[in-house]
């Protein structure tokens, strides 16, 4: 049965490059002059959070959010998410109002017309060279004082699809505790699931999204910060081995080939 599903499939992953394409070639007017200037951010962001719903509910996918604590738009917060699908930054965009500032892949500035917009929004990092790692936090530093929160997936890479969750880099923490930023700890239930990078898996449904209770960085010093990240992990890693549906597909036969998102 599931063969005769492949070629449908195929079409509606098609059809989510098609969204993308038609909308950003859109609005590249428009995203030129928001981009121009740091001011415009603002407004760039409330730009970026309706694209993220015309794409999520344009896929036909229907988010159902449980915050146990909100945020205050007038703080800056350190975001964190597992990430395990190619629709993970857009459910954070589309969660949250606080303007977020992406710490992104440097590669991804070589892809054509995303690219050029991608090395403006996003803070990039050369995950490879330790130099680079150091500079982000000057490039970052620059914009929490305009209000801004950072946003990280702090596994460093996409799992391959039997594991539950991948280790934690040092980055969210290092940041977190430097700008005694609290954690806010986000869980995506079933991204993975419905949209994985396997293009002969999934379909539309509900994504489920928890927000938990924020982890305060008050008074930590970088000597508390292997602690800090196990705290974290241990967050997500205990929701997500948890709930049953992700539990199933993580365990589901043959799901260990590795499928990565340039993203």
């Amino acid at each position: 049965m599931k063969y005769l599903l492949f070629p449908f499939r195929l079409i509606w992953r098609i059809w989510f490059y098609f969204l993308i394409i038609v909308s950003v070639l859109l609005m590249v007017p428009v995203l030129l002059v928001l981009l121009s200037d740091e001011k415009y951010y603002g407004t760039f962001w409330k730009l970026m959070r309706a694209w993220s719903f015309y794409l999520i509910y344009g896929m036909g996918f229907r988010l159902k959010i449980d915050k146990e604590q909100e945020t205050d738009p007038d703080k800056s917060y350190v975001f964190i998410a597992n990430h395990a699908s190619l629709l993970d930054p857009w459910i954070m965009i589309a969660m949250n109002k606080n303007p977020l500032l992406f710490v992104g892949k440097k590669e991804l500035v070589k892809l054509p017309i995303f690219g050029f917009f991608y090395k403006k929004a996003v803070v990039m990092v050369d995950r490879s060279d330790p130099k680079s790692r150091k500079e982000v936090y000057t490039r970052i530093k620059k914009r929490l004082d305009k209000g801004l929160s950072i946003a990280i997936f702090p596994e460093g890479l996409v799992p391959t699809e039997d594991v539950v969750l991948a280790p934690f880099t040092n980055g969210a923490f290092s940041l977190a505790i430097q700008y005694q930023m609290s954690i806010v700890t986000q869980v995506y239930y079933d991204a993975k699931r419905l949209f994985s990078w396997d293009f002969f898996k999934g379909g539309p449904g509900v994504f489920r999204n928890k927000q938990c209770t924020f982890i305060q960085t008050e008074g930590l010093t970088i000597e508390d910060k292997d602690h800090l990240k196990k705290k974290t992990f241990d967050i997500v890693y205990n929701e997500l081995i948890n709930d049953e549906l992700y539990m199933k597909d993580t365990n589901r036969p043959n799901n260990e080939r590795e499928f990565k998102s340039p993203l």
